[in-house]
C-alpha cells in the first residue's frame, strides 16, 4: 500500500464516523482558536503600547525641575523652578548627541472662541517642540523662531480643542482667547490619540513660549523658569550615555556639589516603552500557553479515541494482515488518520479564531495584528499533536497477531 492509499483509507475512516470525529477534533479546534485569538489580540495590544509610546515622540528624555530638598523635607519632581530657557539652549551646543531641545510649560486654562469655550491644556513651547515630538501640522504652519522670541501671539490647536470650539468651521485663521488675551490661530495639529496614561493628547493648545508667560504667569524670582525641558537623542545615539552627559552638565550649570541629590529628574521614555511591551509581551505569553494547555487536551482526547478505534477494528486489522497488508501500512493509516483529525481540526480552529479575533477587536475597538506564521505555526503544531498522540495507538495496532485479531469477536 502507497502512501496514498494509506491516506484515503484513513478519511474513508474519519467518513465513517463523522460524528465521533468532529467530537474529537473539538479539542483541537479549541485549543488552536484559542492560541490564535490571544496571539492577535496579544500583537495588537504590544502594537498598541508601541503607538501610543511612539506618539509622545521618539528617542525622547525628559527633564522634570524639581526634587529639591528644603529642611530635610523632599519636595519631589516639578515642586520648585529649578530649570530655565537657558539650561534648554545649553544642551544642544554642548552635546553633539542631542538633535533638538524644548523647553515646556504647561497648564490647564479655559480657553475661548466666540460664543464657544473649551478647558484644554494650553503647552507654551519653544519652536522644537513640534520635532521633539515628531507631531506635525494637518493644516497651516507651526510658529517660527522669530515669532517665539517676540512673543508673537499665534497659537496651534489639537484636533479635540478644534472639535469643541470651532466644530463646523475651518480653525486657521481664527482667534481664541486665553484669560482674554487673543491668540491668532495658524496651525491645525495632526491627530497624536491617547497617551500611555490614557491621555488625550489632541486634548491641548500650543503657544509659543514667552507669549505663554504672560497668560500662564511666571516666578519672578526666574523668568526664566520652565517646569520641564524636553530632548530628542539622534538616531542610534545611546540613550543611556546622553541622559548621563546632560545630567553632567546640568549639574554643572546648577553649581551641585559632588555628594548633592540632582534638583531635577531625568525620564528616558524608551525605558518605559521596553517596560510597557514586556509587560504585553509576557501577558500574550501567558494567554497563549493557556490556550496551549487545550491542545494538549485535545491531544488526550484523540489519544483515546484511537485506541478505542483501534479495540473496535481489531478483527479488520487481523483480516487485511492475512491477506497481506505490511505492518507498515497498518500504522500509517493510524498515523494518518489522528493527523487528519488534528489537521482538520486546527483548519477550523484557525478559522474560528480569527473570527473570534477580529469581533473581539471590532466590539472593544482594540487593535489586532495576525502573525501569519503563528497561523502556520498553529496548524503545524495541531499535526504534530496528532502524530505524538496517535503514535501509540497506531503502533498497537500495527503490531497485532493476524490469528489473534481474526479470533476478536
Amino acid at each position: 500500500m502507497t502512501p496514498w492509499e494509506a491516506l484515503r483509507s484513513a478519511l474513508m475512516g474519519l467518513g465513517d464516523h463523522k460524528l465521533r470525529s468532529c467530537l474529537t477534533a473539538l479539542g483541537i479546534i479549541i485549543g488552536t482558536a484559542a492560541t490564535i485569538a490571544m496571539l492577535a489580540i496579544g500583537a495588537g495590544a504590544r502594537a498598541q503600547v508601541a503607538a501610543q509610546v511612539q506618539s509622545l515622540g521618539s528617542n525622547l528624555l525628559v527633564i522634570v525641575s524639581g526634587n529639591v530638598n528644603q529642611s530635610g523635607v523632599k519636595l519631589g519632581a516639578g515642586a520648585t523652578p529649578t530649570l530655565t530657557d537657558e539650561d534648554a539652549a545649553a544642551i544642544s551646543p554642548e552635546i553633539p548627541s542631542v538633535q533638538v531641545t524644548s523647553s515646556l510649560i504647561t497648564g490647564k486654562i479655559q480657553v475661548v472662541a466666540d460664543a464657544a469655550n473649551w478647558a484644554t491644556n494650553v503647552a507654551t513651547v519653544d519652536p522644537g517642540y513640534f520635532e521633539v515630538r515628531d507631531w506635525d501640522v494637518e493644516g497651516g504652519r507651526v510658529f517660527e523662531a522669530d515669532e517665539a522670541k517676540n512673543g508673537a501671539q499665534v497659537a496651534l490647536l489639537g484636533q479635540t480643542v478644534a472639535k469643541q470650539l470651532f466644530p463646523d468651521l475651518d480653525p486657521i485663521g481664527r482667534e481664541v482667547r486665553i484669560k482674554n488675551v487673543p491668540f491668532r490661530i495658524i496651525g491645525l495639529l495632526a491627530r497624536k490619540g491617547q497617551s500611555t496614561a490614557g491621555q488625550d493628547q489632541d486634548d491641548t493648545l500650543v503657544i509659543p513660549l514667552n507669549a505663554g508667560r504672560r497668560v500662564l504667569g511666571r516666578n519672578q524670582a526666574k523668568s526664566r523658569s520652565v517646569a520641564a525641558i524636553l530632548v530628542k537623542v539622534r538616531d542610534g545615539e545611546s540613550m543611556a550615555q546622553v541622559s548621563e552627559e546632560v545630567e553632567r552638565l546640568l549639574r554643572q550649570r546648577h553649581r551641585l556639589p559632588p555628594l548633592q541629590e540632582n534638583d531635577f529628574t531625568i525620564r528616558d521614555l524608551s525605558a518605559i516603552t521596553s517596560a510597557k511591551e514586556a509587560g504585553a509581551r509576557t501577558l500574550s505569553i501567558l494567554l497563549a500557553s493557556i490556550a496551549l494547555v487545550s491542545l494538549l487536551t485535545g491531544g488526550i482526547g484523540i489519544l483515546n479515541i484511537m485506541l478505542v478505534s483501534v479495540t473496535e477494528r481489531t478483527r479488520e486489522i487481523g483480516i487485511r494482515l492475512a491477506v497481506g497488508a505490511r505492518r507498515r501500512d497498518i500504522l500509517l493509516q493510524f498515523l494518518f488518520e489522528a493527523a487528519g483529525l488534528s489537521v482538520l481540526g486546527g483548519i477550523a480552529g484557525v478559522t474560528l479564531g480569527l473570527v473570534a479575533a477580529f469581533g473581539f477587536a471590532y466590539v472593544a475597538d482594540w487593535s489586532m495584528i495576525v502573525d501569519y506564521w503563528a497561523v502556520v505555526s498553529a496548524v503545524l503544531f495541531s499535526m504534530l499533536i496528532g502524530i505524538l498522540f496517535g503514535w501509540y495507538p497506531a503502533q498497537r495496532a500495527s503490531r497485532l497477531a493476524p490469528i489473534e485479531a481474526i479470533r476478536t469477536t
